[in-house]
């Protein structure tokens, strides 16, 4: 399916489609019949309150709710047109494809060099030439090559918020994923690392299609073309961000984004 991106002038492909999506805890619906396209190469935000069904949403997208006990899911999630639910599915391979950065930085206790390149030899990868290949374009693309490149021995747990956050990311793009998935990236951040790493979103979405999981509007308003705002595990509205925060169809939307609620 050929759509239209709101605004910038790019003609994509949904990467992402999602069908009459449903989850249950046990018996406790978290998630109601969500249908939800996504662009490739946009970054996609969903927004609501706390408990509403965005981090639950966004781990069906990676599969990381399986690791739940008592999950139940119906209705399909389509990626690059193939249901990752169905039987079968390569699990390993999905979680290569669709790379997860979750809400505080969690490097391994290990150095520099062995946090990047941990993905690599978990899937085989042991080609000195390609790893190095793929260490430095993975730290160059976040920013990080030029002042680590002599210190890829260091444990990585003595660099900043900020760093740790990135090569966490480097880590992920070291993979060579197609989708990044990003819980509150930013939310154990100061303003100024914050805005660093929306910058880096901004690189990042030239190649990478990201879907971003955050409590701050502002920030959805910043980085996304593509807005969606969940409340109790409904997808109450779907669409391009500024008219989600300029011209919301539905009252609830209006309701949180101007302050009455949540």
């Amino acid at each position: 399916m050929i759509t239209f991106g709101g605004g910038s002038g790019k003609t994509t492909m949904n990467i992402i489609e999602v069908r009459d999506l449903s989850l249950f805890y046990g018996e406790f619906q978290a998630l109601k019949r969500i249908d939800l396209n996504v662009e490739e190469r946009r970054i996609t935000a969903l927004i609501g309150p706390s408990g509403c069904g965005k981090s639950t949403f966004l781990r069906t997208l990676n599969r990381m709710n399986d690791l739940i006990e008592g999950v139940r899911i119906s209705g399909k999630v389509l990626i690059d047109g193939e249901d990752i639910y169905r039987p079968g599915t390569d699990l390993l391979a999905l979680r290569k494809k669709v790379g997860m950065v979750f809400q505080r930085p969690n490097p391994f206790p290990l150095s520099i060099y062995d946090n990047v390149t941990y993905g690599l030899r978990v899937h085989g990868i042991t080609d000195k030439a390609v790893v190095q290949t793929r260490l430095e374009r993975s730290l160059e693309a976040v920013h990080l090559w030029k002042g680590l490149k002599d210190k890829l021995w260091t444990d990585a747990l003595a660099l900043s918020g900020e760093q740790q956050q990135r090569l966490c990311i480097a880590r992920v793009v070291a993979g060579e994923p197609e989708i990044l998935l990003m819980d509150e990236p930013c939310s154990a951040l100061d303003p100024i690392a914050t805005s660093r790493i929306e910058e880096l979103m901004y690189e990042l979405e030239k190649k990478y299609t990201i879907v971003i999981v955050t409590h701050n509007m502002q920030q959805a308003a910043r980085v996304s073309g593509f807005t969606g705002y969940f409340l109790l595990g409904e997808l109450v509205e779907f669409d391009e961000t500024d008219r989600i925060f300029t011209n919301p169809s539905d009252p609830r939307t209006e309701d949180y984004i101007t302050g009455r609620f949540g």
